[in-house]
C-alpha cells in the first residue's frame, strides 16, 4: 500500500510515497552450538559477530541497562523461546508452573511464510543463567497445536497491520516455571500512557546485542498516540483494532519479541503488553509504479499489543481441556463443516484449517476466539445440532 508524500514530487512522473509497516523483533540465530535430545544447548551468538549488530528500535540514548537488584527476581520468570530448526530466538516470559507468553510470529511467522513445526520449539527459563529446558506440550504426539493460544497465526506486517493479534500462549511439557509466575493486567491505552507518564512503565527482554543473553532492563518509557510525523489519525487507519495497540519508546533489540511490557506496582510489576515490533516509515521514489529509489527508513515506535486483546482468551486457556483422540477432532470438523465453518478434510487432525474454522465459529456465537478443540466447544456443537437444518438435495 502506497501513501504519497505531501509536497514532495519528481520531474517527468517520478513521486515520493510513503511505505509504512512494522518490523518483526525476532532475532535469527547466527551460530549453533552442538545439541541433543536430552539438552538442546540454545543456539547462541559468537562474540566476534557482535560488532557488526545494529540496534533494531532505540529512541535517543540506549537506556538498557542490567536488572537492577530489585528486578532481578524476574530472571527467574523469563527465558528464549527458540527453534534451532528455524533458527530462531524470541523472548518469552512465565505466566503459571507451566505456561509462558510470547508472540505469536515467533511461533507461526507472518502472512506468506511457511509456518514451523511447534514440536521444534524449546523454552528456556533463565538462560543465562539456569537454562531450564522444556517443549511445548504434545509434541510428542503430534499434538502440540492444542497446547497454543493465539491472536492470529497469518500476521501481516503491511496495512492493515494485524499487531495486535501478535500475542500467544502456551502450555509446556513440564513445570519449569514453578519458581513463579507474571500477574497480567488489563488497561486501557489511556491508563497506560498516563502510568507511563508518571514513570511507572518499562521492559525486560532478551536481546541480542546485550550482554549474550543477559536480561536488560530498558528504563521508563513513554506510551503514546502521536509521534513526529506520524499522528494517531494517520498511525489508526494502518492496524487492525488499533485500539489494543501500545507504541512505546522502550528500547529493543533483536530476540526482544515476546518479551513483556511492564507496569511497576505496589504489588510487584505486572504485565499490560506483550512487544512485538517496530512501526516505521519507509519513503522511496516511485516511477512509472517502480521503486526506482529508496530512502533511509524512520522508525517511528515500538509496538506491543495490549493486555486487554488477549485476557479473554487467556482466561479460556488457563481452564480449557482439551479433547482427546482422533474421533472426537472428527465429530468437531464435521459439525463444524455443517455450519459452513469448516471446509478440510473430515480426517481426526488438528491443524490451521480446523483452527480458522473453529476461530469463525466462535466469532459466530460472540465467544472468545482461542481456535481450540475443546470439551466445551464440542459440547456448545453438539448443543446446537437441534437447530441445524438439513440439506435436502434434489434426486
Amino acid at each position: 500500500m502506497r501513501w504519497r508524500w505531501p509536497g514532495c514530487s519528481g520531474g517527468r512522473g517520478r513521486i515520493f510515497v510513503l511505505l509504512r509497516l512494522m518490523i518483526l523483533l525476532v532475532m535469527p540465530i547466527v551460530s549453533l552450538t552442538a545439541t541433543s535430545a536430552a539438552e538442546p544447548g540454545l543456539a547462541i551468538f559468537r562474540r566476534d559477530a557482535l560488532s557488526a549488530v545494529q540496534n533494531v528500535a532505540v529512541f535517543g540514548a540506549d537506556d538498557r541497562v542490567a536488572l537492577p537488584p530489585s528486578l532481578r527476581p524476574l530472571r527467574e520468570v523469563m527465558g528464549v523461546l527458540f527453534n534451532a530448526r528455524q533458527r530462531t530466538v524470541c523472548s518469552a516470559f512465565c505466566i503459571g508452573p507451566a505456561m509462558i507468553g510470547t508472540a505469536a510470529h515467533c511461533l507461526f511467522k507472518t502472512k506468506g511464510e511457511k509456518t514451523p513445526r511447534l514440536a521444534d520449539f524449546w523454552f528456556a527459563r533463565n538462560y543465562d543463567a539456569i537454562r531450564d529446558y522444556s517443549r511445548i506440550a504434545g509434541y510428542e504426539t503430534g499434538t502440540a497445536g492444542q497446547s497454543v493460544v493465539a491472536g492470529s497465526v497469518r500476521l501481516s506486517t503491511t496495512p492493515p497491520i494485524d499487531a495486535t493479534k501478535d500475542w500467544a500462549f502456551i502450555r509446556l511439557s513440564s513445570p519449569i516455571c514453578s519458581k513463579g509466575a507474571l500477574e497480567i493486567q488489563a488497561l486501557s491505552a489511556d491508563q497506560i500512557i498516563r502510568e507511563s507518564q508518571a514513570g511507572h512503565v518499562y521492559q525486560v527482554s532478551y536481546h541480542k546485542d546485550f550482554k549474550q543473553w543477559q536480561p536488560a532492563y530498558s528504563k521508563p518509557c513513554l506510551v503514546d498516540r502521536s509521534y513526529p510525523g506520524a499522528p494517531w489519525q494517520a498511525i489508526e487507519t494502518d492496524f487492525v483494532t488499533p485500539d489494543d495497540l501500545l507504541l512505546h519508546t522502550c528500547d529493543t533489540g533483536g530476540a526482544s519479541s515476546g518479551s513483556p511490557l511492564l507496569l511497576d506496582t505496589e504489588r510487584g510489576p505486572r504485565v499490560i503488553g506483550i512487544n512485538v515490533g517496530t512501526y516505521v516509515q519507509a519513503r522511496a521514489v516511485v516511477h512509472q509504479d517502480r521503486v526506482v529509489q529508496k530512502a533511509t527508513t524512520d522508525s517511528i515506535a515500538n509496538t506491543a499489543v495490549a493486555a486487554t486483546a488477549f485476557i479473554g482468551p487467556l482466561t479460556t486457556f488457563r481452564t480449557a481441556r482439551m479433547v482427546m483422540g482422533s474421533s472426537a477432532l472428527k465429530e468437531i470438523q464435521t459439525r463444524l463443516n455443517k455450519l459452513g465453518h469448516y471446509t478440510g478434510p473430515i480426517d481426526g487432525t488438528y491443524g490451521p484449517d480446523l483452527r480458522f474454522a473453529i476461530d469463525a465459529y466462535e466469532a459466530s456465537i460472540r465467544a472468545p476466539q482461542t481456535g481450540l478443540a475443546s470439551e466445551d466447544l464440542l459440547a456448545r456443537l453438539r448443543a446446537s445440532a437441534s437447530t441445524i437444518q438439513p440439506v435436502h438435495k434434489p434426486k
